[in-house]
């Protein structure tokens, strides 16, 4: 006990006598342990984001998608990178899918989405091209479960008229007020009053598609006017006519749908677990990714170690012959510099463990991600840095192990 404190002692006595050169040996660890620290917290923030808007959503939303974007219980199949409603779709569905889905047995309402591009102008200001612009029908609202701020969705009745229900984000940009009822604006030379504010959606990052608190939503109908029958819903929404009919649903709709499409299931049908799933594998992929990266800034910091390592026992060789001669065993040297190479290790694991909770603190603070950092990852941190302070100390320290005393000794 009292040999392994002597050599921590040396070990840090070492190290301060070398302070830029032992910080810029820990680097890699440092930005390694951040890296994988960082994104699996980011990660984890961004799955229980989505968690929690499905869930507002409710669990018996139903998602109808063009392609087959997922096969059935197979969560890792599952290839559309958009985590909610599939606006990266490469095909569309009509609006006789529509009518298709809305009368199947067994669903109580159908809510299409479908982007309509062009700009938008307010009272002749500059006109606004990024400004996400979408078609959908009455029943929008509850199929999102989805209340209004002020004013009121657009109705059956109205669903040819020139009316709009825009986000709360949308309202302040396009008109720098809170309640722009009655406001109108431009779209391809039509113009639109807005007759609602949605209440806040819960947003998720990495899935800016899926923000509508930035989003105009106009009649379908009205949509399909202005750009001469030509707009292609990327999504349809579906709520079963009653609890537990989630299932039976879902087959109703599938079994619909196959006989519009003359027998070609080019489509998907999604119950909420499968929209969940289909976001956690895009974010387990690019967890993946970046972590395969931290590992090679890991590799990368441990070989910094093992090379400054060994210039630190070819600069200490006169140390080891002393010890030597006066009775160290080659098993006390051994130990003596691994711990060093572990001390050096850990510490830059420690370091990368406080940068990533301040990085965690700043990414609350001041974006719209809300990383998780669990105790669990915190100790795998530890735990990889000190392998790697072990695994790459270890060649520095069987050299010092195993040199002649007499040799040692001789050394300038």
């Amino acid at each position: 006990m009292s040999t392994n404190r002597g050599n921590l002692k040396m070990a840090m006595v070492s190290m301060r006598a070398a302070r830029w050169r032992s910080l810029l040996t820990m680097l890699g660890v440092i930005i390694g342990i951040v890296a994988v620290v960082t994104v699996v917290g980011i990660g984890e923030g961004v799955k229980q984001q989505v968690v929690r808007q499905v869930g507002h959503f409710g669990k018996d939303l139903i998602t109808v998608r063009p392609g087959r974007t997922a096969n059935r219980g197979a969560a890792s199949s599952i290839k559309n990178t958009d985590i909610l409603f599939g606006l990266n779709g490469t095909s569309a569905l009509s609006e006789r899918d529509v009518q298709t889905v809305a009368h199947a047995p067994h669903v109580t309402l159908a809510a299409p989405l479908g982007v309509v591009p062009g700009t938008v102008q307010v009272d002749n200001g500059p006109k606004q091209d990024n400004t996400l612009v979408l078609a959908t029908n009455s029943n929008l609202p509850g199929a999102l479960n989805q209340a209004l701020l002020y004013g009121s969705f657009f109705g059956p009745e109205t669903e040819e008229d020139n009316v709009a229900v825009i986000g709360r984000q949308a309202a302040q940009r396009l008109f720098q007020e809170s309640v722009p009822l009655g406001r109108q604006f431009s779209f391809r030379g039509q113009n639109f009053i807005v007759r609602g504010i949605f209440a806040d959606f819960d947003t998720t990052p990495l899935s800016p598609t899926a923000d509508f608190n930035d989003a105009i939503f106009i009649p379908y109908q009205a949509a399909d006017r202005v750009t001469g029958n030509t707009t292609q819903m990327y999504t349809i929404l579906a709520k079963p006519d009653a609890p537990g009919q989630t299932g039976a649903a879902i087959a109703a709709i599938n079994h619909s749908l196959g006989n519009a499409h003359g027998g070609q299931h080019d489509f998907s049908v999604l119950n909420p677990e499968q929209t969940l799933a289909a976001g956690s594998n895009v974010l387990s992929l690019l967890t993946t990714l970046i972590t395969g990266v931290a590992a090679i800034s890991l590799l990368v910091g441990g070989v910094g170690i093992m090379n400054v390592m060994l210039v630190s026992v070819t600069e200490r060789m006169h140390e080891i012959g002393v010890r030597k001669a006066i009775g160290a065993t080659n098993r006390q040297i051994l130990s003596q510099f691994v711990l060093e190479a572990t001390v050096l290790s850990v510490a830059g694991g420690v370091i990368g463990i406080g940068l990533s909770l301040l990085i965690d603190l700043l990414l609350h603070a001041y974006t719209s991600l809300k990383p998780v950092i669990s105790w669990q990852a915190i100790v795998v941190a530890t735990v990889v840095s000190l392998v790697v302070g072990v695994v790459f100390g270890a060649a520095p320290a069987i050299k010092a192990a195993r040199k002649d005393p007499i040799e040692a000794l001789r050394h300038e």
